[in-house]
């Protein structure tokens, strides 16, 4: 007779997180069983592959998955240098997918899990049934597999937020969509690159795909006149509105707040400050027009790249018990430590299973998706998580309460929840993380930013 404790644990994702998951899961000879929708593991990283990370080699692999790839004769790259998501994805995500072999199933979306025989309102010995996974295979087939836990690291790439200042789309956004992306372009890629040169393009966000948006679409313009940028900003210029800049504990993610800086300050973009979008219309020319809240209408622009973070796809989680934060839809008792309106300075305290548990024992949301839609998430991060929450599913409970994670600050005080407020000019007493009021201001090469050099915002005393 099959008992819970015989069958898989279902790892959904075949990104970082759930392979590394896997890896701890198989060290501790529990047979995992990864799901993953794309048609081969790493798929969502492999949509960025042009991207390089801030993170070093170092900080991106596992090392559970390193031993389980050492006998293959994999070498481990130059830890001290920065993989590209292709590098990442090639040199070692398809590496530790090949040697898990079959246990790593790809072209099968999970659609829903649950308690065998219990939805989410029966209590009746729910806590002994097994999960039950509902999926669809590439060919249209449905099946379901039985689970003694579930580890869901699907991430959050195949939803990211749209440009809608209010978390839903702005009026006329999804009648633009053929103007409208919502990731980092390739302008590597001629056709990509067509598409922009030449060309006036709002970036709507606030974050390192925007610093990195802005900075490859200065690098256009060098060769491309008339390739402009609009930044629209949600607040205003501060000094923490590039990054930490040299603060930052990660270098390469303080570069590109710098690098963005350095586009905008040689003339490549005008920054639309305190613009929360409305609308967005078309031109007799089929441009686009953004509409702020406020009732301004900025100039036209023949693009829109949204980059305004990205959020949970919960719904195949409806019959589970979740314990989720009302504003983040983190775990609950891992969104304090998280929280943009709280955060500050990057640092996230350690956490591991307990912080990442829910009222259904047995599930675990790792990876980009424990963090719902709070940013700053890192590799490493999910690496502690999956080692916790495997140590905690094969019944060691001092291994997996022993968490220890340090991560490198960001280097920016507090966090876009409080950058957004209003009144944070007067509540923390005009210190380096202060908003300035809403404003259209021009940058360029003749015009005094209002930005706090490094060493102005970290000699301010809140960091």
């Amino acid at each position: 007779m099959t008992t819970t404790a015989d069958l898989p644990v279902v790892v959904i994702g075949a990104g970082p997180a759930g392979l590394a998951a896997a890896a701890h899961l198989v060290g501790r000879g529990i047979e995992p069983l990864v799901l993953e929708a794309g048609p081969v593991a790493a798929f969502a990283v492999r949509d960025w592959s042009h991207v390089r990370l801030f993170s070093t080699w170092g900080e991106v692999t596992d090392p559970a998955a390193e031993k389980l790839l050492a006998p293959t004769g994999w070498t481990k790259p130059d830890a001290a240098t920065y993989p590209s998501g292709g590098d990442w994805a090639e040199q070692y995500l398809q590496p530790l997918a090949d040697v898990l072999g079959e246990r790593v199933r790809v072209g099968v979306t999970v659609t829903g899990v649950s308690r065998t025989g219990r939805d989410r309102i029966v209590d009746a010995d729910r806590e002994a049934q097994p999960f039950v996974v509902h999926c669809t295979t590439a060919d249209g087939g449905e099946e379901r597999v039985f689970a003694r836990a579930v580890v869901d690291a699907s991430g959050t790439w195949t939803t990211p937020s749209p440009a809608g200042a209010d978390g839903l789309p702005a009026l006329g956004e999804k009648t633009a969509a053929d103007r409208i992306t919502y990731r980092v372009p390739d302008l590597k890629n001629p056709a990509v690159r067509d598409r922009y040169a030449g060309k006036r393009t709002a970036v709507i966000g606030s974050g390192a795909s925007a610093f990195t948006t802005l900075a490859t679409l200065a690098d256009v313009a060098k060769d491309e006149p008339g390739t402009h940028a609009v930044w629209i900003l949600r607040r205003g210029i501060s000094g923490s509105t590039f990054g930490g800049g040299t603060a930052d504990q990660l270098p390469a993610r303080g570069a590109l707040g710098l690098a963005a800086k350095a586009a905008v300050d040689n003339g490549h973009a005008d920054a639309a400050t305190g613009f929360r979008t409305e609308a967005i219309e078309r031109d007799g020319d089929g441009r686009l027009i953004l509409v702020g809240e406020d009732g301004r209408r900025l100039d036209p622009v023949d693009e829109a790249i949204v980059l305004t973070g990205f959020r949970p796809d919960l719904s195949f989680l409806s019959e589970i018990r979740l314990g989720l934060d009302e504003r983040l839809q983190a775990p609950t008792e891992l969104a304090p430590l998280i929280d943009p309106n709280q955060h500050s300075c990057g640092t996230v305290y350690p956490h591991g299973h307990r912080e990442l548990s829910h009222p259904d024992p047995g599930i675990y949301l790792v990876g980009m998706k424990s963090y719902g839609r709070a940013p700053t998430f890192l590799a490493m991060t999910g690496y502690e998580q999956v080692r916790s929450v495997t140590a905690a599913i094969a019944g060691d409970t001092e291994s997996a309460d022993r968490v220890e994670l340090t991560l490198p600050e960001t280097g920016v005080c507090g966090g876009a929840g409080l950058f957004d407020d209003p009144a944070a000019e007067q509540t923390d007493g005009g210190g380096c993380c202060a908003a300035p009021a809403p404003a259209l201001v021009q940058i360029g090469v003749a015009t005094s930013l209002p930005v706090a050099t490094t060493e102005d915002t970290s000699s301010g005393g809140c960091c």
